[in-house]
């Protein structure tokens, strides 16, 4: 059963590649993140397919999705849902709002203000969410995959430290080479409708169901004591780092070795490796460290503190 899921997972990837181009290491960062019960955050600028890429992924997955799109004028409820007055009954009644799905793309998070934003902070932390003192279990799987476009842009909010802690990974999507362009253009000379996923190929190759037995199965995954030292240790490099104001938290060291079971579970390892580390590095940290001012006056970035960190942290033998 462990090879043939592994196979559906790879299966997944080439169904989400019949509608996007040059996006491989963003859908395997979503998968990771959907065996892991994490949370993920797509930065990109506009026009490089972050919404098309979670539709598809949902799509080949047979998952409900929903889209919000964030403004500066959505309210806490617009998001998880709200009472309303039924004038029949002559009662209030919940009416579910958007997160009650299981992947929901929150479009733009960072285009409205940061009280909107906390209102995820319970769905992502506790998959509830507490209206009027009433408690409501979210639907499994459940995963926010939110996408914002770089903070420098006009008409943005900055995300607070304690919601992007929540998100397991932060992927980050480049413009395309020009042969991937080349190749996206040359899709849609021929037809491609984004708006048509069936119409584009993409077809479900796996469920709710099995998605659930692959998730058991990564906690399967063993990991050593020295490789538990390593992801510990790369944490605490970023503590001490003189270039950071915040490095990770515990919660970051813990989603580190999170990842790395997801993708050694689906490179077909048994036990986690310093190489398996060595890749979640980045998305999972480079969006838990905040950066001293002078730091970021001279252009220094997250990602180059911890690759640097990676080449000084000593690796288990």
């Amino acid at each position: 059963m462990t090879t043939e899921l592994r196979n559906s997972f790879a299966q997944v990837r080439t169904e989400v590649g019949k509608a996007v181009v040059g996006q491989d290491g963003a859908v395997t960062g979503l998968l990771i993140a959907l065996l892991s019960g994490g949370h993920v955050l797509l930065e990109g600028v506009p026009g490089v397919a972050k919404t098309l890429l979670v539709r598809s992924l949902s799509h080949a997955l047979s998952l409900e999705t929903t889209r919000v799109q964030f403004t500066p004028d959505l309210m806490p409820g617009d998001v998880t849902g709200s009472l309303v007055y039924d004038s029949r009954a002559g009662d209030f009644e919940f009416r579910k709002g958007p997160v009650f799905t299981n992947i929901m793309l929150a479009d733009e998070i960072n285009r409205t203000p940061p009280k909107t934003q906390s209102a995820l902070l319970e769905a992502m932390e506790e998959r509830q969410v507490s209206v009027d003192g009433v408690s409501r279990q979210l639907p499994a799987p459940f995963m926010v995959a939110a996408t914002q476009n770089p903070i420098e842009y006009e008409g943005t909010y900055t995300l607070p430290e304690a919601q992007l802690d929540r998100f397991l990974l932060k992927l980050v999507l480049d413009l395309p080479d020009r042969a991937t362009e080349v190749e996206v253009l040359r899709r849609h000379a021929a037809g491609f409708n984004p708006r048509d996923l069936a119409g584009a190929g993409v077809t479900p190759v796996l469920s709710a169901g099995q998605l659930a037995d692959a998730q058991a199965l990564v906690q399967t995954v063993g990991a050593s004591p020295d490789v538990v030292g390593y992801a510990v240790d790369l944490a605490r490099a970023t503590r001490e780092s003189p270039s950071v104001r915040l490095g990770v938290s515990p919660r970051g060291s813990t989603a580190l070795l999170s990842a790395a079971k997801s993708w050694a579970w689906l490179t077909g390892s048994d036990g986690v490796t310093p190489d398996h580390i060595q890749a979640m590095v980045l998305p999972v940290m480079r969006h838990r460290i905040q950066l001293r001012p002078e730091a970021e006056l001279e252009g220094v970035s997250a990602d180059t503190i911890l690759r640097s960190i990676l080449q000084q942290v000593q690796v288990p033998i």
